[in-house]
């Protein structure tokens, strides 16, 4: 007898296994169909030897202490701050927007005052603003938004940007000043040893059994438990009783170089809609691995295939809603994660939902949990695959 079944052996599943076992002593099986556990930010070294994101690139920041102090138990850091650039006119420019963006697309000098006149004199005020082009035009204007903007989002949504809330370019800041960093949060960093040995260290407890290549509902029926903790998409949780709930899927073409470096950043976007890709990773920028060879990543972002990003669109979320109703009668499971919730999260939104999860379930607070006594880390959990 568990416990507790756990549907996911991503960041959610792993946080909430890991603090049932280790606080308040529950037997925990994890199950995961996929053949690893870490989810999405699943890393492995490549034939070549290179450590490299299967899923694309992870990077990892917050402003949460509580969240880096909680993961710190796990893992060693590399002082990482992440730095993207767009090809844009055959120029390579930063991204987001800031100083150096507008010079270099434009051939200016403009100095911080001027770039805030610069972009009002482009501006097309909307009001209201309800979609993501209107969020972009209403800040810089026309001839921005169709160079950095547009044909990016068409590609990785598969529909315009006037199609899409206003959340999904609100998100990506314009600066007047040359801070090229793509994150500000107070801690940015990497997984000294990447992500899968900090996943190992956390699942690494007496208290924890991991299944792997599993569907949960080839055990739950065999398996007795207590409680289920559900981080799978909730449409399939309920059999898609009002229909699918639609997500934008990626497909990544991995290739390893015989040459030092690739490319001058570690992400390069392509927001040409020429381009079939939407961007290219290279990792060794990423882990600060030292190899002769380097491994980049293609992402295709599909219609089809695994779930990764929640379509957002009103009528998504009135589906969304539904589900959410049958979700919260089911007082035996707990949903918790970007599919179960149908929303898009940052990883470490995700650990700060998973242990607000864990203080509900044990009936004590989030600040209790993370005030608790650093753990050894550990050597890496062994591993059942049914």
């Amino acid at each position: 007898m568990f416990d507790f079944l756990i549907v996911g052996a991503g960041f959610a599943g792993s946080v909430i296994a890991e603090q049932l076992a280790r606080n308040f002593g529950k037997k925990v099986l994890i199950i995961d169909k996929r053949p690893h556990i870490g989810g999405n930010a699943y890393d492995h070294y490549n034939e070549d030897g290179i450590l490299v994101h299967r899923y694309g690139p992870h990077i990892f920041h917050t402003n949460s202490r509580d969240v880096f102090d909680y993961l710190t138990r796990f893992t060693a850091w590399r002082p990482y701050e992440h730095r993207v650039i767009a090809n844009v006119d055959n120029k390579q420019v930063p991204v987001p927007i800031n100083l150096d963006t507008v010079n270099k697309l434009y051939g200016l000098t403009l100095d911080s005052s001027q770039l805030e006149d610069f972009f009002a004199s482009l501006a097309e005020k909307r009001d209201p603003i309800r979609t993501s082009e209107d969020v972009v035009v209403n800040r810089v204007g026309r001839e921005l938004y169709e160079k950095m903007f547009r044909g990016y989002t068409r590609k990785q949504w598969g529909l315009d940007p006037s199609e899409l809330d206003s959340s999904v370019t609100a998100r990506i800041p314009v600066r007047t000043n040359r801070d090229d960093r793509y994150f500000t949060d107070t801690y940015q960093a990497m997984p000294k040893h990447g992500y899968t040995r900090m996943f190992e260290n956390m699942l690494d407890h007496k208290n924890i059994k991991i299944m792997l290549n599993t569907d949960y509902r080839e055990v739950c029926e065999i398996i007795k438990y207590k409680a289920l903790v559900f981080s799978g998409p909730v449409d399939e949780f309920f059999d898609y009783r009002y229909g699918k709930l639609p997500y934008r899927s990626l497909e990544f073409k991995h290739e390893t170089l015989d040459q030092s470096v690739f490319q001058d950043a570690p992400v390069v976007n392509y927001p040409n809609e020429r381009v079939p890709y939407t961007r290219i990773t290279e990792f060794k920028y990423l882990t600060g691995q030292d190899h002769r060879k380097t491994s980049i990543v293609y992402e295709f972002p599909r219609a089809e295939g695994d779930p990764y990003y929640p379509v957002p669109r009103p009528e998504n979320n009135t589906l969304y809603k539904k589900y959410q109703a049958l979700a919260e009668a089911r007082s035996d499971v707990h949903f918790v994660g970007r599919l179960a919730t149908y929303k898009y999260y940052n990883m470490d939104q995700i650990v700060a939902q998973a242990l607000t999860m864990v203080a509900k379930i044990a009936g004590t607070s989030k600040s209790e949990l993370t005030r608790r006594a650093p753990v050894p880390v550990l050597n890496g959990a062994a591993v059942l695959t049914a």
